[in-house]
């Protein structure tokens, strides 16, 4: 059962405190950085940064607790390395541009940054620090493994991509929020989530549905889904971002919410459940607070082509990258030793097709928020 209760949200001034209190600590891990770099140049000794390697390799399975973290493996940027010195430069580009950053009490997008340490080398042809955006986040994962720090205390945020609506009030720096009054388009959900920007102040809610993508939120929301139901209803543009994994963690520890996850029958479907639930590889070393290894996948299910008696018009064909991205996630640590999520991918190999949830519309436009879901939350007929 879910808590009724939520926290309330706290006083501005206590706000403002906590995150002067966090800048001061991630400003002295920038420096500690840099002065690591200076003091190796100075005794004549190798210049590089040590960074934590995000490989499957350095990925550990905590079974107990449910989810990924991150090994002690690490690899060096080295200064004099001709493979390594351009990855080097940029990684201290955007620790310096972290550092005005947090003093100036700004904060810049992802892409912001990207253009903030963009110019031409001096001495080459033309060559930029960075050849695009992908380039530039990865070596500012880097940089927040490297230093312990999330990406909000880095003063760095992503595009908003999500969105909420449901039985739940909040504070977004310091506006009060009513998630029922959302209208068709909700709560565009930032990419920041942390309690120092959004607090729960009154929620009725006894769990959320979290569906994939946009345009099956927006059948849940103009049904009144949330209402009738008593919930609140997220999504997540596909794969969802950070903030919107994070915001689904602090409601599930916060105020006890169960997590239900409505996505496709694919090999990817599959994929985001396993993101949300256990963490993902490349961000293992933020497990600790987006995973939520509760949640439970409510469908769409291999078995519901029969069940939902779907025609075969929903029937999409899997190819070899699908295949090939099945038995992959059939052989992950976490679904190898469940006996219902190996039958359930063996079930979609064996049809040979994959289904969208936008598939049971075929059935009846609100069969999904009508029919589909509503039976499986009372027969409790779910994977986890």
């Amino acid at each position: 059962m879910a808590k009724k209760e939520s926290k309330p949200a706290a006083p501005v001034d206590r706000v403002n405190k906590r995150i002067r209190e966090r800048d001061k600590t991630t400003l002295a891990k920038v420096v500690h950085l840099a002065d690591d770099v200076a003091k190796n140049a100075f005794k004549g000794g190798d210049i590089n940064i040590a960074i934590p390697t995000r490989t499957r390799a350095n990925t550990l399975w905590n079974k107990k607790r449910g989810i990924l973290q991150m090994g002690d493996g690490k690899s060096t940027r080295e200064l004099f390395n001709l493979n390594q010195a351009k990855q080097f430069m940029q990684t201290v580009l955007h620790g310096d541009s972290i550092k005005q950053l947090i003093e100036a009490e700004k904060t810049l997008s992802l892409r912001g940054m990207f253009y903030k340490a963009l110019h031409t080398i001096q001495g080459t042809k033309g060559e930029k620090t960075f050849a695009n955006q992908d380039e530039s986040d990865v070596i500012l994962e880097d940089l927040e493994v490297a230093m312990g720090s999330l990406r909000e205390e880095l003063h760095v945020y992503a595009k908003k991509r999500g969105t909420m609506v449901g039985n739940i009030t909040i504070v977004d720096t310091g506006d009060e929020i009513d998630c029922r009054r959302m209208g068709s388009g909700g709560y565009a959900v930032p990419s920041i989530t942390e309690p120092d920007v959004i607090q729960f102040k009154k929620c009725e809610a006894k769990f959320v549905l979290h569906v994939e993508k946009d345009t099956v939120w927006g059948r849940f929301n103009e049904d009144r889904f949330w209402e009738k139901h008593n919930c609140i209803l997220t999504e997540g543009s596909g794969q969802p971002p950070r903030g919107m994994r994070r915001l689904l963690r602090r409601l599930n520890e916060e105020l006890g919410l169960p997590i239900y996850c409505l996505l496709d029958c694919d090999p990817w479907g599959h994929y985001i459940y396993s993101v949300i639930k256990q963490g993902s590889i490349s961000l293992a070393y933020e497990s600790e607070r987006l995973a939520i290894p509760d949640a439970k996948f409510l469908g769409v299910r291999s078995k519901d082509y029969e069940e939902c008696e779907l025609s075969d018009d929903v029937q999409i064909e899997l190819n070899k990258n699908d295949t090939d991205r099945a038995a992959q996630i059939k052989a992950y640590p976490w679904f190898k030793d469940h006996k219902g999520w190996q039958r359930e991918i063996d079930r979609m190999l064996k049809n040979g097709f994959k289904m969208e949830v936008e598939s049971l519309i075929t059935k009846d436009i609100s069969y999904v928020t009508e029919e589909y879901v509503p039976q499986r939350l009372k027969a409790k007929d779910w994977l986890d």
